[in-house]
């Protein structure tokens, strides 16, 4: 179970409980501004199961098939998964000796560098790929996709190819839907009431985090448990509750910038996903706590002195876990040249505990307010509870702030302009209007 600690961050926040009492409402019926995005509230129990049967089987298939799998997609569509992989199998996955297939991610991105290096990586190995996108026309992903269905047609034929691409997509309609029963690839479907910041635990972050080997039952058990603490009214029995409370009345105190911290280097691509979850989610009108995340302790020697000492308008979170699977002890050094003999002995989580409350101490002293979350050991149910905590106190916080936490339509404008520049038909006159502004 989850718990937070914001007695290092904030003192009585009752005053914001009849607010906190009204996004509840409004998530749980379904009645707040951007309500046809809010599928995933009740996603963990009201899932598709046969579905979730054809997930794990397709990740079967893979592992059996492919010794390589290419995830492409961008944003939502690939954030949660490769932070799943990341936190429960490595951020060293693809180099452990292991019986499942390397997970490569592509279409996050227009590097050509980054593209041809995974193909150079694959080589001829067997692989097969997930296509993620709602619409099929979103431009990293639909341009990444082009190169590998080549890619897969020239090695094992169209039929061939079509037996080892995965869409997961729109239901009924789009570009991606259309290709996909047209050349019969299996899909699977990103929900209309789920969007993509949300969607992790559905097929978008499923399948690929099936495929590492991660138990998908035990990840969906822990969304499943934490969506019923989430249901409670109470200030005191709710978790998430307290998170949007905290985070809400030190933004309104001055702190516009919250740092997400851990001290478990695997962690680092799940505070990836939680930036674009809140930020996304809540930075509109001209509102919004800037996310941003840091990795202690390595960070402690690198932003450690800004967060230290620089401008008093950032807070800290801080997901802590449970004990290391590995119990690793510190060795005596007959010599003890670097002094460190004192800690002989001593366990590495040891150590890691009173570094956290060390700077904890540090930070609270230095005016860096502190909220603390402490979840489970490193697994899959902790890993679903958190994620669906996180989601859930978005949404709360979100309403709090009184935006609409479902939208955003900020992320249009680059959108228009690059395809303007690019010569996409019907951008003509803009983009010479454009090239004009940038003096091409």
């Amino acid at each position: 179970m989850i718990s937070v600690d914001y007695s290092k961050a904030a003192g009585d926040l009752s005053g914001l409980e009849p607010a906190l009492s009204q996004a509840h409402q409004w998530l749980q019926e379904a009645t707040g501004r951007g309500n046809d995005f809010v599928g995933w509230v009740n996603l963990p129990r009201d899932y598709d199961r046969e579905e979730f049967a054809r997930i794990q089987a397709a990740a079967k298939k893979i592992q059996g098939d492919s010794r390589a799998l290419v995830v492409i997609g961008i944003g939502g569509s690939y954030l949660g998964a490769r932070g799943a992989i990341d936190f429960l199998c490595s951020p060293n996955y693809n180099l452990k000796k292991k019986d499942t297939p390397n997970i490569y991610f592509a279409g996050n991105g227009l590097s050509a560098d980054y593209l041809q290096e995974i193909m150079d990586l694959i080589g001829e190995e067997d692989f097969s790929v997930n296509v993620i996108s709602k619409s099929g026309t979103t431009t990293e992903p639909a341009v990444a996709f082009r190169f590998f269905r080549e890619m897969l047609e020239k090695k094992y034929g169209k039929a061939g190819a079509a037996g080892r691409i995965y869409a997961t997509t729109d239901k009924a309609r789009g570009a991606l839907k259309s290709l996909a029963d047209a050349e019969g690839y299996e899909t699977f479907v990103v929900p209309d009431d789920v969007g993509g910041r949300y969607s992790v635990l559905t097929a978008v972050g499923l399948l690929p985090i099936a495929v590492a080997g991660v138990d998908i039952t035990r990840l969906m058990a822990g969304a499943a448990d934490m969506m019923e603490t989430c249901r409670s009214g109470e200030f005191r029995q709710n978790p998430a509750w307290q998170y949007a409370a905290a985070r809400n009345e030190l933004y309104r105190s001055g702190k516009k910038i919250e740092i997400l911290a851990s001290y478990e280097p695997a962690f680092r691509f799940m505070t990836e996903w939680w930036k674009q979850l809140y930020g996304e989610s809540e930075g509109k009108e001209n509102k919004g706590i800037f996310p941003a995340s840091v990795e202690f302790t390595a960070d402690l020697h690198s932003m450690g002195q800004y967060i230290q000492q620089g401008e008093r308008h950032l807070f800290e979170t801080v997901v802590r876990f449970g004990p290391s699977a590995a119990e690793l002890k510190v060795p005596y050094d007959q010599g003890d040249g670097d002094g460190l003999n004192f800690l002989a002995g001593k366990d590495m989580d040891y150590i890691a505990t009173q570094a956290m409350d060390g700077t904890l101490l540090a930070h609270v002293e230095g005016g860096v307010p502190n909220i603390i979350l402490r979840a489970g050991e490193k697994n899959a149910y902790t890993l679903g509870e958190l994620i669906y905590f996180f989601e859930y106190a978005c949404g709360l916080s979100g309403y709090v702030l009184g935006v609409n936490p479902f939208d955003q339509p900020g992320v249009e404008a680059y959108k228009k302009n690059m395809f303007a520049l690019l010569g996409k038909p019907g951008y003509e006159d803009m983009g010479a209007e454009l090239r004009a502004k940038l003096g091409k």
